[in-house]
C-alpha cells in the first residue's frame, strides 16, 4: 500500500512543485476509484477541488470549501533533507537564469539582496566549497528534515543566516537539532512552515538572535515556551499568526525575553490595547511592530504592577521603546495620539491608514499629528525635520486659534493639550480685530503671504504668484481670487496645500473654511488645479 509511506498530519508538496504545499488528512481508498489515495488539505492559495467530501461521503474536514483534493501517492513528495537542498541550490555546475534570480543573501536589515553574478565561474568556484557559506536560502525547496546532524555540521559549519521559508518542517525537535548542529547560526527564518504547537523544551539555544515565525500557526502559548529555550533572542517576528490574546502564565505581565529588542506582531487579530500593555515590562524592548491589527485605542499604562513583582520596582512601562508602528489599525480619536507623548523614549511612530490620520475619513493631516506628538522624530516613515516641526506647530496653533472663539478655554485645554505650550514657545499672539484707524501699515501686518501655483492642464503656463491675504480669507474666496489673479474663465478650481514630508498635497475641500482655520500661514504654497 503506497499510501503507507505517508502519515496523517504530515506536510507534503505536489511532486515537481515544492511551492504547492499541504497537509495529509486522509489515507486509504476512495469509493468508486481503485487503488490507494492520499487526502490533502492544501495551504491557502495552493488550490483544491472540494472540502474533504466526495460523491456525498465525507473523508475529512478541510480548512476551506475548495482547499482539498485526493492524490495518488506518486503525485506527492514528502520532501528532502536540508543538506540535499543546500547542495541542489549552491553546488550546481550550471546556473539557470531562474536559479540566478532566486539566489540572494540577507542585508543587515534582514532584507533580501540578490547576489550579483559578475563572474559566474568565480561564483561557482566559491560555492563549491560550502563551508565558506555564511548566508543561505532554500525557500520552497521541499525541506522536510535536517538529515544527519554531523552531515549538516560538516557541510556548512560557518552558516550564520538561513532562510527556510515555505518548506515542510513542523517538528521543533528538528529545529533544535538544526541549531545545535550549526553553532554559528544567528538568523533563522521559518516563515510559512506550519510548526507544531506541541513543544518539548530543550536545552537553551543561545546562538539564535533573530527568529522569524511568520505565518507558522503560532499561538502565544507557544511563544511562552519558545522564550525559555531561545533565551538570547534580540528579534522575534510573529506576523500573520492570527494572534488575538497574549496569555501570560504569571499575572497580566509578560516576563522573560530579557534581550528582546524587536517584537513584530504585524498582521494579527489583536483588537485590544490591554493585550499590548502585557508587554510593557519587557526590559530591552525598543521596537514594537503592530501594523495591520484591529486596535482602536492606545493608552500609556497607568497602573504598574506591585513593587517587587518584576524584581525592579523602579522600571517604567515601555521604558526603552523607541519605535511603535500602529499603521492600518482602527485608531480614530486624539486621546490615543496624545497618549503617545507619555512613552518615555518614543521617537518613531507610524499612524498611517488609521481613521485619525486619514483626512478623507474625517482624520487630520500630517502637520496636526506632528504638532500633537512633541518628541516624535520620524512619522509614518518620514523624518520630521526641525523646519517641518516648527512650521507644523505654528500652523497647528493658528488652526486652534481660528476655532477658539467657539470653545471654552478649559475645553480647548482638554482638546488640545499642547496648544498653550506651543503658543508660548513660538511667541504667537492672539489675533486682534483690525480697527478702522489702524491705517494701511497696521492692516498689512496682519496679512499672511502665500504662494499660488497653477498646474491645471487647460490653464496654460503661468508663473507662480505670491500674494498677501487676510487670515480670514475662505477657500471659496481664494478660488475667486485665483480666477482673477490668473485670468481663468469657465474652469472649476480645486485647491491643494503643499506640505513638507507629504508625498501628495492636501485637498482643501471646505469652501467655508478660512486660511486661519486650516492652519495656513505665511510661507505656505497653494496648488491651483482644476476639476477633472
Amino acid at each position: 500500500m503506497e499510501a503507507v509511506a505517508f502519515r496523517l498530519g504530515q506536510r507534503v508538496h505536489a511532486a515537481g512543485d515544492p511551492a504547492r504545499i499541504g497537509t495529509v488528512r486522509y489515507l486509504g481508498p476512495v469509493e468508486g476509484h481503485s487503488g490507494d489515495w492520499v487526502g490533502v488539505d492544501w495551504d491557502a492559495g495552493a488550490g483544491g477541488r472540494h472540502d474533504g467530501s466526495l460523491a456525498g461521503r465525507r473523508y475529512f474536514v478541510a480548512a476551506g470549501e475548495r482547499s482539498a483534493s485526493f492524490a495518488r501517492p506518486t503525485a506527492l513528495s514528502s520532501g528532502i533533507t536540508l543538506p540535499d537542498a543546500l547542495r541542489s541550490r549552491y553546488c550546481v555546475d550550471n546556473f539557470t537564469k531562474e536559479e540566478q534570480d532566486e539566489m540572494y543573501v540577507f542585508s543587515t536589515s534582514q532584507k533580501r539582496v540578490s547576489v550579483e553574478l559578475v563572474g559566474k565561474n568565480k561564483v561557482q568556484e566559491k560555492l563549491k566549497n560550502l563551508n565558506e557559506l555564511t548566508s543561505a536560502s532554500v525557500s520552497y525547496m521541499g525541506v522536510s528534515s535536517i538529515g544527519p546532524r554531523d552531515e549538516l555540521k560538516n557541510l556548512v559549519p560557518n552558516l550564520r543566516q538561513l532562510d527556510l521559508t515555505g518548506n515542510l518542517l513542523s517538528q521543533w525537535q528538528d529545529i533544535f537539532s538544526l541549531c545545535e548542529a550549526l553553532v554559528s547560526l544567528e538568523v533563522l527564518d521559518l516563515t510559512n512552515n506550519t510548526m507544531d504547537n506541541d513543544f518539548t523544551e530543550s536545552s537553551s539555544v543561545k546562538n539564535i538572535c533573530v527568529l522569524v515565525l511568520n505565518y507558522c500557526g503560532v499561538t502565544w502559548e507557544l511563544v511562552e515556551k519558545i522564550k525559555v529555550s531561545f533565551s538570547c533572542l534580540s528579534e522575534l517576528h510573529l506576523m500573520m499568526n492570527r494572534i488575538k490574546k497574549i496569555m501570560s502564565p504569571v499575572g497580566n505581565i509578560v516576563q522573560g525575553f530579557d534581550t528582546l529588542r524587536l517584537l513584530n506582531l504585524e498582521d494579527n487579530h489583536i483588537d485590544s490595547w490591554d493585550e499590548i500593555v502585557k508587554l510593557s515590562y519587557l526590559r530591552s524592548l525598543e521596537q514594537l511592530h503592530l501594523n495591520k491589527n484591529m486596535i482602536k485605542h492606545v493608552t500609556y499604562p497607568s497602573n504598574p504592577p506591585s513593587p517587587g513583582s518584576l524584581g525592579d520596582a523602579a522600571v517604567m512601562p515601555f521604558q526603552k521603546l523607541r519605535v511603535l508602528l500602529l499603521g492600518s489599525n482602527q485608531i480614530d480619536e486624539f486621546l490615543s495620539v496624545d497618549s503617545l507623548n507619555l512613552f518615555p523614549s518614543l521617537m518613531d511612530v507610524r499612524l498611517s491608514d488609521n481613521p485619525i490620520a486619514d483626512p478623507a475619513k474625517g482624520g487630520v493631516p500630517r502637520f496636526v499629528l506632528i504638532a500633537r506628538l512633541g518628541k516624535v522624530k520620524i512619522l509614518n516613515g518620514s523624518e520630521v525635520s526641525p523646519r517641518e516641526r516648527r512650521e507644523a506647530e505654528i500652523r497647528y496653533v493658528r488652526l486652534v486659534m481660528g476655532k477658539a472663539e467657539s470653545y471654552d478655554p478649559e475645553e480647548i485645554k482638554q482638546m488640545h493639550p499642547r496648544f498653550a505650550e506651543l503658543k508660548a514657545f513660538h511667541g504667537i499672539e492672539d489675533e486682534k480685530p483690525i480697527s478702522r484707524t489702524s491705517g494701511p501699515q497696521k492692516m498689512a501686518s496682519g496679512l499672511i503671504s502665500i504662494t499660488l501655483k497653477c498646474v491645471g492642464p487647460s490653464m496654460g503656463e503661468k508663473q507662480p504668484l505670491t500674494k498677501k491675504l487676510p487670515p480670514a480669507t475662505t477657500v471659496g474666496k481664494l478660488k475667486s481670487l485665483c480666477e482673477s489673479f490668473f485670468k481663468l474663465k469657465d474652469i472649476k478650481l480645486r485647491l491643494y496645500l503643499e506640505e513638507e514630508g507629504c508625498p501628495l498635497p492636501q485637498f482643501l475641500e471646505e469652501d467655508t473654511a478660512s486660511l486661519m482655520e486650516l492652519g495656513i500661514g505665511t510661507g505656505s504654497t497653494i496648488v491651483v488645479d482644476e476639476e477633472s
